[in-house]
């Protein structure tokens, strides 16, 4: 395909240009400048973007550009990368699961503050690498609740009762004490933060000292075909009447670590119908790729509208189930799509609201893996 490191008004503009025969993502700066300005106007205190939502520059720049410049962040990679696009940033080392020596570079080479431990084994080792005095170290307590897709307290987090001895060996280092938790993934209902706030108040009326970082994590969702969620605000409602009451310091702030609600809304997908056997289409693009998410418990499809030389397709819909390039029998997509019945190889397919968990999940197996981003200016994907 030609160059298409230039930015088109539309996907249509693109599409009568170009006939990829590879996979193409768009990315629609607009779209998440917007949802950043909207995390950071309504969230109740300070936005965390989880960098492993979608880590690539363009995703990066125009969520700066809507005013987030602290980062959740797992690796060295990934603070390495923040801190090239964003001389402002702070990164915060959440995760309890660290490479050795890696808390000390990020210390030592970008000036991280912030790291996490949820065991007192933690403590130790962390104090081994950094200058503890020089920091705030967060203690994760384990939380779930039955509205959340994926429950990320099974490998991480300590149990409620065992965080008062936590904070108290954080304080004997000389670190600034400070409590997390994460209530799960894409969580369907508000009322997960407020029980998760419920446990923390507990957890905080049983430490001797008033803490001012209270990291709620991410969770925050995403509505897909045949998987609504409620709206941002009556997650950030719920948050923000939890949070009056708590036992905090009069400096306090609530952090949150969105991820899949700041990187889903501002990226598609074009893919290329390939082979079509009755109501089965073979794509260019699949689960090891770009739709590789798709595996988990969640949504099982994304929003697609359909394209013919440049122009959109429609006309009588049907069911199609859609299956990916590569040899393996599991590469098919787990929900049917509705797609007009004409549909042959050679038209595209544009998924919308993909941008969170695909590209930096997908593989190269068997071969298929395509570098095609192009930026669009106007207009938003499907929806």
């Amino acid at each position: 395909m030609d160059d298409v490191s230039q930015p088109y008004a539309s996907v249509a503009e693109f599409l009568q240009t170009h006939r990829p025969a590879e996979p193409v993502y768009c990315v629609f700066p607009h779209e998440y400048e917007g949802i950043a300005r909207r995390f950071v106007g309504g969230f109740p205190g300070r936005v965390l973007y989880a960098v492993k939502a979608n880590d690539y520059p363009f995703a990066l720049y125009p969520i700066v550009a809507g005013g987030v410049r602290h980062f959740d962040c797992a690796s060295l990679p990934e603070i390495n990368t923040v801190m090239s696009l964003c001389d402002d940033a702070t990164c915060y080392f959440m995760t309890p699961v660290r490479l050795r020596g890696t808390a000390a570079a990020a210390q030592s080479n970008f000036g991280v503050r912030h790291f996490l431990v949820d065991h007192p084994s933690g403590i130790s080792l962390l104090a081994d690498e950094i200058d503890m005095s020089k920091t705030v170290v967060f203690a994760r307590m384990a939380v779930s609740h039955e509205s959340a897709m994926m429950n990320l307290s099974k490998r991480f987090g300590a149990p409620p009762d065992d965080v008062p001895e936590i904070i108290a060996g954080i304080i004997a280092t000389g670190a600034e004490p400070a409590l997390a938790f994460n209530v799960g993934s894409s969580v369907t209902s508000p009322d997960a933060y407020s029980h998760s706030l419920n446990v923390a108040r507990e957890v905080l009326e049983r430490i001797p000292t008033k803490i001012r970082f209270l990291d709620i994590g991410g969770g925050f969702p995403k509505s897909y075909p045949g998987f609504p969620v409620p709206s941002l605000d009556d997650y950030f409602s719920a948050i923000t009447r939890h949070i009056a009451s708590l036992p905090l310091a009069e400096n306090a702030e609530i952090l949150g670590e969105p991820g899949r609600a700041l990187a889903a809304p501002g990226m598609s997908a074009i893919v290329e119908v390939c082979l079509r056997k009755e109501d089965r289409l073979f794509l260019n693009d699949g689960m090891y790729g770009i739709f590789w998410e798709l595996r988990f418990k969640g949504h099982d499809r994304y929003p697609v509208k359909a394209w013919r030389d440049g122009q959109p397709l429609e006309g009588e819909e049907r069911a199609f189930r859609l299956f990916g390039p590569t040899c393996d029998s599991q590469d098919e997509l787990p929900g049917d799509v509705e797609l007009p019945a004409d549909i042959r190889p050679g038209d595209h397919l544009e998924f919308g609201n993909i941008g969170a968990y695909s590209l930096s999940g997908r593989t190269a197996f068997n071969g298929f893996y395509s570098e095609q981003i192009i930026t669009i200016t106007e207009g938003r994907p499907p929806q």
